[in-house]
């Protein structure tokens, strides 16, 4: 009798697929990240606002009919990335090896930056990202495991980083799955679908007490990763197009779902963001024309893990210090250099000599080149915009 579900021709096969445009997708989503933070910030919480939204506003949301403040989409193309570019690693490397490569390579930067946030909190200068006035020692600790997301209410030091949950969680379900990845590759999305589905559901229907909003936010956004993921598996011709069209479909319930339960946070246009990101990556994905290597992109696309763990960190604090002086776009440009600033520090200083030090360990004598996954750009992630409790006695966050 034959399977249902199609068997991967080769037991280890993981084909390279090379993604030269793998850093002009993380050059578009640093730009959106920063700009929904910039947007929900000026609008939502000081009710002001500035040029560059109204045209943004104007081109983007009127007329191409993504959410308000391009909200979720830098996120989508980060974890869509992950599923393309991670699912051949965790296939082709032994689990243990696939996991050091990966928490190695971002935990020591977030480590340093949520350090840098517990700081700043207990000095007064930044909020927090959640509806405390400040941060004891055990949520502090916690930050430091991304526990405080999954608290109620949820203590949030640094509000961006909520997506290495998303991340994390992908990695270690790819270990988990590693022996349907190497047999029957498709099978793992399909099921993904499924849990997020069911994990949807339970917060729904179960007694509020019982919940864990957390759980629900990762299941919304895991099916960008999950279509990353069926990306790499019908460029490596590991799947049939026909299932990579049901496991599509299967996600596109899990989106509806999570629309349709409220799940997502600015509008709801969220099934629409997907498509538009899902063909910018196919699109864009494998282009190696002259942008791709343009000097900007490349040093945005390997600083991306830095600018999305530290802007959130300055942008509030920068913009009220210098709008006075120099008008909001000033103030923002401004933010931006400081941005950059510190953001090399924290690639040069901290990543990527973590970067190096996991390299040094897990030598690959049998890759002759380096796989866009391997290198320290690798774990891109990006941020939602969680609003923040102003600090106490400063007035704003």
């Amino acid at each position: 009798m034959p399977l249902l579900i199609p068997v991967a021709d080769s037991h280890a096969a993981a084909p390279r697929v090379e993604l030269t445009g793998a850093n002009l997708l993380r050059f578009f989503a640093v730009l959106t990240v920063i700009y929904s933070h910039i947007s929900f910030y000026l609008i939502d919480d000081l009710g002001t606002g500035w040029w560059f939204i109204d045209v943004v506003y104007q081109i983007f949301i009127e007329r191409a009919g993504l959410n308000q403040h391009l909200s979720f989409l830098g996120v989508a193309v980060f974890m869509m990335l992950t599923g393309v570019l991670i699912t051949r690693s965790a296939i082709r490397h032994p689990p243990g090896r696939f996991l050091f490569n990966r928490l190695g390579r971002i935990l020591p930067a977030f480590w340093v930056a949520i350090l840098a946030a517990v700081v700043l909190v207990r000095l007064g200068i930044n909020g927090m990202f959640g509806g405390q006035d400040g941060i004891s020692n055990v949520d502090a600790l916690l930050s430091f495991l991304l526990g405080g997301f999954f608290l109620k209410p949820e203590v949030a030091v640094l509000g961006v980083t909520w997506t290495l949950a998303v991340q994390i969680l992908f990695y270690v379900a790819c270990v988990a799955a590693r022996p349907v990845l190497r047999a029957t590759p498709i099978a793992m999305p399909l099921a993904g679908a499924a849990i997020c589905s069911l994990i949807l559901l339970y917060n729904l229907y179960v007694p509020q007490p019982f919940t864990v909003p957390m759980l629900s936010k990762i299941a919304a956004t895991l099916p960008a990763v999950f279509l990353g993921q069926l990306i790499y598996l019908g460029w490596a011709r590991l799947a049939e197009p026909r299932w990579i069209i049901i496991a599509g479909l299967a996600q596109v319930n899990v989106i509806h779902l999570a629309t349709d339960f409220r799940v997502y946070w600015a509008g709801e246009h969220y099934l629409w963001t997907f498509a538009v990101v899902t063909a910018c990556v196919v699109l864009v994905g494998r282009y190696d024309g002259p942008a791709a290597h343009w000097a900007v992109v490349r040093w945005t696309a390997t600083r991306s893990y830095a600018i999305y763990l530290v802007h959130t960190l300055v942008l509030y604090r920068v913009y009220e210090h210098t709008v006075g002086h120099f008008g909001a776009t000033g103030a923002i440009v401004v933010f931006l250099l400081v941005t950059a600033l510190i953001s090399e520090a924290l690639y040069r200083w901290v990543e990527l000599p973590a970067s190096r030090w996991v390299a040094a360990r897990i030598p690959d004598p049998g890759e002759t080149t380096t796989s866009v996954e391997e290198t320290p750009a690798t774990a891109r992630v990006a941020s939602s915009h969680v609003l923040v409790r102003r600090a106490a006695g400063s007035g704003n966050r």
